[in-house]
């Protein structure tokens, strides 16, 4: 998985926060969230920062 795939989910309910690749998003789009179960959508996923290395 390369660094541009890195996406950031943020459960909008539990506040967990864990990086996922673009499969992991679509699942927990479908799902919800899997400390919680609480539903998602888009705005719980935003583009991992790339690190300077």
């Amino acid at each position: 998985m390369s660094a541009s795939e890195d996406i950031v989910f943020t459960c909008p309910h539990c506040g967990e926060t864990m990086t996922v690749n673009p499969a992991m998003r679509d699942a927990l789009s479908s799902n919800g969230c899997v400390v919680c179960g609480a539903a998602v959508d888009g705005d719980a996923f935003a583009p991992a920062e790339q690190s300077c290395t």
